[in-house]
């Protein structure tokens, strides 16, 4: 018996994890190659983030955000002009779109193209920095929002009172929640 004893723990380690260190010799850790890529993540993000913690905004950045504001409220603003135009000017409203007429349809594509990739751009740029902001607030208040548990019971806005439909159905998700005694 005492032989036996000795045989596997020759094999299996006494106390140890001989197989286990073998195994690392022929097969990565998995779970320390996910802690090592986890932590190098976070070095990376944070490193991001150190970069563009505080925003420095020069004239020339301003400026220029400036500008960038400019293209959607000048092509609201030159719509509505042409529709003015056609009712106090026909004949120079005319005589423009005559002028359109002319431009060649691929044109018209490298214009579509531009004005799309300029609203996307702008969209993504916007949808970022909403982001960045709500993380911002995240970080610096240390605090995680509070949880709703089951038994949080669920308030009808006063300017519902009169709708019977929100009612019953506040009256079902109360009772949905609650836990079954």
């Amino acid at each position: 018996m005492g032989l036996m004893v000795r045989f596997f723990d020759l094999i299996f380690g006494n106390g140890r994890s001989d197989l286990t260190d073998l195994a690392e010799v022929f097969r990565e850790n998995a779970e320390g190659a996910a802690v090592r890529a986890a932590d190098a993540h976070t070095a990376a993000l944070d490193q991001f983030a150190a970069e563009f913690q505080h925003e420095r905004k020069g004239l020339f950045d301003r400026f220029i955000d400036g500008l960038n504001r400019l293209p959607r409220p000048a092509m609201a603003l030159g719509t509505l002009a042409l529709f003015a135009s056609a009712m106090f000017n026909p004949e120079w409203f005319i005589t423009r779109m005559d002028g359109l007429q002319q431009v060649p349809e691929p044109l018209w594509w490298l214009l579509g193209a531009v004005v799309s990739f300029y609203f996307g751009a702008r969209h993504q740029w916007k949808a970022q920095e909403f982001q960045k902001s709500m993380a911002q607030r995240k970080s610096t208040s240390g605090q995680q929002p509070p949880a709703i548990s089951p038994q949080d019971t669920v308030q009808a806005p006063s300017r519902f009172d009169d709708n019977a439909a929100l009612q019953d159905w506040v009256r079902w998700r109360r009772n949905r929640t609650e836990p079954q005694t």
